[in-house]
């Protein structure tokens, strides 16, 4: 802010709503266009085939404050939790999300310690929100 600047509360106000869309991003999902009936803090991945309100918007982060839609552009390296999916997006140019990983069953040998450590690690990333919960 500068000194004498007309409407810094406005300033301050974006950057504060900007700061809670990002600091810890948590998104409701993807979608293509805005939901019907938002709520005050609500962050979505605007899909790439982004109409309406969202149009030209692909890719980006589509917070709701006070009223109205902003967009934030991700940058290299954002993660982001999606409530949806349970799990976590990260941005490389692209939105990319682990695939859904099968636990061990079956096989001609049957290592039970394998297995079970195996198990063990899937458990331990969709806990951390790295693979999606099934």
């Amino acid at each position: 802010m500068l000194a004498g600047q007309s409407q810094k509360e406005l300033f301050v106000n974006e950057a504060f709503a900007l700061l809670d869309a990002l600091v810890h991003p948590v998104v409701e999902s993807e979608a293509a266009s805005p939901p019907a009936r938002p709520r005050d803090g609500e962050c979505w991945i605007v899909s790439s085939q982004a109409a309406g309100e969202w149009a030209a918007k692909s890719g980006q982060v589509a917070y709701f404050e006070t009223g109205q839609w902003a967009f934030a552009q991700p940058v290299e390296g954002l993660a982001v939790y999606d409530r949806a999916a349970r799990q976590f997006a990260f941005f490389d140019g692209a939105w990319l999300r682990a695939p859904q990983v099968s636990e061990p069953a079956g096989g001609s040998t049957v290592d039970v310690e394998a297995r079970d450590a195996i198990g063990k690690i899937v458990t331990a990333l969709r806990t951390s929100g790295i693979l999606p919960q099934v």
